[in-house]
């Protein structure tokens, strides 16, 4: 409980929400249609009864209506020149979708940019959308793990687990989200240039949504910081108050029990060729230690129990 009333919960609160922050801007994201926004240059229609605006008004001769000569064959002639030729409408384009404005009313023409993009870029969109999904289920994860680590105060070690499970997940997460952006931004760019031509911007910018997205990443990678900080500072306060305690508590053990914390200590805390014991090593040897005593005769005690597992070494 000690350990427990040690840890930084202010940090812990900051990184689940960073965590939830990240997803919430990675889910719009994706499921927006304005990662780039621009305009397109498309030539003017003929005016008609239904189409009044941005149209070439053409005039009609006076002698039109006379005789049996038909509108087809009729010479039309049109003072705009230039730019004024074209119209430029507004669209927009998401990882899924891109919509743009359309001619004949109010409504806009969306149609999917997975076959849009150029056939040799398809599986790099692809790619893409897969890696950002993985991003968000793993940022999903990350968020639970925490949740779960704040929630779950019976075992600081399972606490430090699950810390440390969280972090992994948020930094694989993060460079998942990278590199999804990243190769999305790589197809648009190829799509612009190798597009349909009825498709392809006069010109563009980046929209709200591609922002959103690297505002996600950004978030996630704190939160990953702020648990992997969050975990280191834990660890070394566990190792400096077990030092403290075990310093304290030598001179009124028995001899073996002595030499016994000192090959903990030891084994654990001094570099050696083979890896690191885990955190939980010594909390797990306890544990099993008391059902161990439990299992055996009331009369039997600790000692007695301690001196059978070191057996015959010695410090």
């Amino acid at each position: 409980m000690e350990l427990l009333k040690g840890l930084p919960w202010r940090r812990a609160f900051l990184a689940v929400i960073l965590n939830l922050l990240a997803l919430s801007l990675s889910t719009t994201a994706l499921l927006g249609s304005y990662w780039c926004t621009g305009t397109q240059k498309v030539p003017k229609p003929l005016c008609g009864k239904s189409k009044a605006t941005k149209c070439i008004g053409v005039p009609m001769p006076p002698d039109a209506g006379a005789g049996n000569v038909s509108s087809q064959d009729v010479v039309h002639y049109s003072w705009e020149t230039g730019d004024d030729r074209f119209a430029f409408k507004y669209f927009h384009t998401g990882m899924w979708l891109s919509c743009e404005e359309s001619m004949e009313g109010p409504e806009e023409k969306c149609r999917s940019f997975i076959e849009l993009s150029p056939p040799a870029e398809r599986g790099i969109l692809w790619l893409s959308l897969g890696s950002e999904m993985l991003y968000i289920s793993l940022l999903l994860i990350s968020f639970i793990l925490l949740m779960v680590e704040m929630l779950h105060t019976g075992n600081p070690v399972c606490g430090l687990k699950l810390n440390a499970f969280a972090a992994v997940s948020s930094v694989l997460s993060g460079l998942l989200g990278m590199v999804a952006h990243m190769m999305y931004t790589q197809v648009f760019q190829a799509t612009v240039n190798l597009g349909p031509e009825d498709w392809r911007p006069h010109s563009w910018d980046y929209g709200w949504a591609f922002y959103m997205a690297w505002a996600s990443f950004t978030c996630c990678m704190a939160s990953a910081v702020t648990t992997l900080n969050t975990y280191t500072k834990t660890v070394l306060e566990f190792k400096r108050n077990h030092i403290k305690g075990y310093d304290g508590s030598f001179k009124d053990q028995p001899q073996h029990h002595q030499c016994f914390l000192r090959q903990q200590i030891s084994s654990y805390y001094e570099p050696q060729d083979k890896p690191l014991h885990s955190v939980s090593e010594g909390v797990d040897f306890y544990s099993e230690l008391q059902q161990k005593v439990l299992q055996r005769e009331p009369e039997l005690e600790l000692d007695e129990v301690l001196g059978q597992m070191i057996g015959e070494d010695r410090c």
